[in-house]
This record gives structure tokens, sequence and C-alpha cells, in this order.
């Protein structure tokens, strides 16, 4: 028997396998939302001081660095007054962020399986998926984030004085704001969001799907290689 032509033919028989995407069906939804929420929350606490600085950057009068706007803040306001609204922003952050994952796997398996029968190009599906979950994700985060921000700029220079906009926490806040605005008060810079948000997204999972290819794609052919290199050697020894 011809070992060299039985090398061969295995080589031609060997495939590239890339793992297939992970459908909703597939997901233990239970493990996805409660590891997921831990998660987020890890990452909310340890960049929210962050956030707040950056904030009130954006609002103060004068141009300060955001080292001495912390310092500052710490120093007349305490350390705790870099985690305030911390409360409200993750208790939004929570189902913002699980809706948006569940429109993003939802959205992606449909448009997936109709992209393939339309002959689209494999991408479309992550990019609306994407565009999707962000617009999805808006309608709750938008009250979200405009109520924490006002949090957030509380006893800062630029804060006004008036009991119309001195917040005791998030409820607090929520109910003034609807008081003197209405429900679209809480929906400021909605649009701006979603402009700023859905296109990014549609562009990040569209550019992500084509990454996983290039990369599983990349270490399915040096595996192969690999695993040639060794039948080969194999088959010279045999030899």
């Amino acid at each position: 028997m011809d070992l060299s032509a039985e090398v061969e033919e295995e080589e031609s028989a060997q495939e590239i396998h890339i793992p297939p995407d992970i459908n909703w069906e597939m997901l233990d939804k239970t493990k996805f939302f409660f590891l997921g929420a831990a998660l987020l929350s890890g990452v909310s606490a340890t960049l929210y001081p962050v956030v707040l600085v950056k904030t009130r950057q954006q609002v103060a009068r004068s141009q300060i660095s955001g080292i001495r706007t912390a310092f500052s803040t710490v120093k007349h306001e305490g350390i705790r007054a870099l985690y305030r609204g911390f409360g409200t922003s993750l208790m939004g952050t929570i189902p913002a962020r699980a809706l948006y994952m569940t429109a993003l796997e939802v959205t992606k398996s449909n448009a997936g399986s109709t992209t393939v029968n339309l002959g689209i190009a494999e991408p479309t599906a992550g990019a609306i998926a994407g565009l999707t979950a962000a617009m999805a994700a808006q309608l709750v985060w938008t009250p979200i984030d405009v109520v924490s921000q006002r949090l957030m700029v509380q006893g800062s220079d630029s804060s006004c004085g008036g009991s119309h906009c001195r917040y005791q926490n998030g409820i607090d806040a929520f109910r003034k704001i609807v008081h003197r605005d209405g429900p679209k008060g809480l929906y400021r810079g909605f649009g701006i969001s979603i402009l700023t948000y859905a296109p990014s997204n549609a562009v990040w999972w569209a550019s992500y799907s084509v990454a996983q290819r290039l990369v599983w794609g990349g270490v399915g052919c040096y595996l192969s290689k690999k695993d040639d290199k060794a039948r080969q050697w194999q088959a010279g020894l045999q030899l």
C-alpha cells in the first residue's frame, strides 16, 4: 500500500472547521443573564468614578484637568461623591444590558437565516442585530442616563442651587424631572443617543463577525498544517 498516496488523500479530504455561531435557542438563559449582570456590575463599579469626573468636566464652567476635578470632588464632598448616582445607574444598566443582549441574539439568529436565504453577506446579520439592540437598549438607558447624570453633577460648581434641581436620590430626581418637564424630560438626547450608538454598534458587530471568521480560519489553517506535518512524519517512520 502506498502510504504517501494515503497521506495525500487524507490531506485533500481534510477541512477547516469553524465553530458554529451560538443561537438564542442554544443559550442557557439563566447563566447568560446572571453572569452577564454580575460582570457588568463589576465593570460599572470600577469605571463609574471616571464617568462621573468626565461628566463634571463636560458641564464645568472652568476648564480643569480630570485629576484636579477628582481631588476637588473628594476634598469638598467626600469619597462617596465619586459614586453619586451609581445605584440608579446600576439599576438601569442591568435591565438595559439584558434588553440589549436579548435583542442582539434574537435578531442575529433570525437575521442570520434570512440573509443566508437571500444570499446576502453574513456580516449584514451582525449589523442589523447591533442596530436593533442599540435602539432597544436606549429605551431604558436614556431615562436612567438622564437621572444619573443629574445626580453626578449635583454638588459641583456648575449645578444650580434651586430646590427643583436638588435631589435626594434617584427616585426623587425621577419624580422632580417628570413633574417639571413631563415624561419627555426623561428622554432628552434620545435621538442623539440613537444616532451615536446605533451606527457604531452596527459596525462593531459586523466587524466582529468578519474578524471571528478570519481568526478561526487562521487558527484552523495553523492546526491543519500542524496535523499534516505530524502525519507526514509518522508516515516517514513507517516507511
